[in-house]
């Protein structure tokens, strides 16, 4: 029987685009700090056929991020990893001048230091194993409505989102060339977000 790939994803929310790549027959590594909820998603993918393992963290630090990666390439040695997806936030919302800097620095930690993290972890390891049909890999970032325009309580919240886009253009940028394929998703977003993404993402292409 054919190994299955492997899907990995940070911060799992409802579960919805995590089920759609169960039933393609992905393997699926699921990162994040509720144990439970992982616990529970991962069950119901089995129950259906899948193949899901959970990899919990206390935190999205570089070193929590970096040994779920070593987890699951140690849980499934011979897969290939071909697509990785920051899902994770730090939804901080408010008047700008009540926004504290515990505040800010966990959005900056989650929204942009950590993507940042697990895009290293996936690109190194899309770079360390053969292309599969011609392509290294797939990473994904999910953005938000905040992501290309922002608002008058978004001011934290909205940071963390543009950073998420700049790092998302700029690795396609650097790592297009090697068939690593990088893409920034507004997944909260009417026609007019969709528009206003599709002129930012120029550089993505």
């Amino acid at each position: 029987m054919s190994l299955r790939p492997i899907f990995v994803v940070a911060g799992v929310g409802n579960g919805s685009g995590t089920r759609s790549f169960s039933e393609a027959g992905y393997s699926v590594a699921l990162i994040a700090r509720n144990v439970c909820a992982l616990q529970e998603l991962a069950d119901e993918l089995n129950g259906s056929g899948g193949d899901a393992h959970i990899f919990p963290i206390e935190s999205y630090t570089a070193a929590a991020i970096h040994s779920a990666f070593d987890l699951i390439a140690d849980h499934w040695a011979s897969s290939p990893l071909t697509v990785a997806l920051f899902n994770a936030t730090s939804d901080v919302r408010g008047a700008f001048l009540d926004i504290t800097s515990a505040q800010l620095k966990e959005s900056v930690d989650t929204n942009i230091v950590a993507s940042f993290a697990f895009a290293r972890e996936a690109i190194l390891a899309f770079k360390a194993q053969p292309t599969h049909d011609g392509k290294s890999g797939t990473l994904l970032f999910t953005g938000a409505t905040a992501s290309p325009r922002r608002n008058m309580t978004t001011s934290a919240f909205a940071i963390g989102k543009f950073g998420i886009r700049a790092l998302a253009q700029s690795l396609a940028k650097e790592f297009g060339k090697e068939n690593i394929h990088v893409a920034h998703v507004i997944i909260d977003g009417d026609k007019t977000e969709w528009i206003s993404f599709a002129m930012a993402s120029d550089d993505i292409d």
